[in-house]
């Protein structure tokens, strides 16, 4: 186990050097080609949804798939005995309009749950390009719920090589430390730096928060919010 945090985050970027090539691309095309990204995740892999969604630097065409019974801050028992309910993801995933134009990000750390995987095979078989964020080997060792694990019908793996458990301090019996946010958060920068030198006018969020943003942010609410609702 790397015991320090900055050498985790920059081994697991070099290892999927390729795959996050493979993810700017078909990100890139989704946003050439009039598609959007759809990211989805539950419990704590919200925290990976919210940074792709409406935030500063961010792509302008992602749209969220959620439900209030997946947040933790809703009720956090409820919200693990949520993602682990079959049908649930599959309906989320039905009332999107996801087409073979769009590109479908997921986050699951394990990636053993029906909702996460049910999003994922409902995407494929729109034909949309499935990119998933997740762990390889905390999946294969997990309990199995659902029929597959994400990474076995994504298009694209993203290994975060998060331990099992989420957690990584002390390195000889780890009990602390959850890495699956930093991880997931770094893949994604690393992402949104690919598209920037491919799609360099990909349209992109501005901090509400610098002067002179505001009339570009409300233009692209316009171009965008009649297809993503929770703008």
């Amino acid at each position: 186990m790397i015991d320090d945090l900055t050498a985790l985050i920059s081994q697991v970027i070099d290892d999927n050097h390729d795959a996050l090539d493979s993810s700017a691309e078909a990100i890139a095309a989704s946003g050439r080609d009039g598609g959007l990204i759809y990211a989805a995740g539950a419990g704590h892999s919200l925290a990976a949804v919210m940074e792709t969604f409406f935030r500063a630097g961010g792509l302008a065409f992602v749209r969220p798939l959620w439900n209030d019974r997946i947040l933790p801050l809703a009720g956090a028992r409820a919200s693990t005995a949520a993602e682990r309910e079959v049908g649930l993801g599959a309906g989320i995933a039905q009332q999107a309009p996801i087409t073979d134009a769009d590109t479908v990000l997921i986050f699951s750390n394990s990636g053993v749950n029906p909702y996460p995987v049910e999003i994922a095979e409902h995407a494929r078989e729109q034909g949309a390009t499935v990119i998933a964020m997740t762990s390889v080997a905390a999946s294969a060792t997990a309990p199995k719920r659902a029929d597959h694990r994400l990474f076995e019908v994504a298009d694209i793996v993203l290994d975060t090589a998060v331990p099992a458990g989420d957690v990584t301090w002390p390195p000889e019996a780890p009990v602390t430390a959850p890495a699956s946010t930093l991880l997931t958060a770094s893949l994604w920068a690393a992402i949104l730096r690919r598209i920037d030198t491919i799609a360099p006018d990909a349209p992109r969020w501005k901090s509400a928060n610098v002067a002179g943003t505001d009339d570009l942010n409300a233009a692209l609410v316009e171009r965008f919010g009649p297809r993503i609702p929770e703008l």
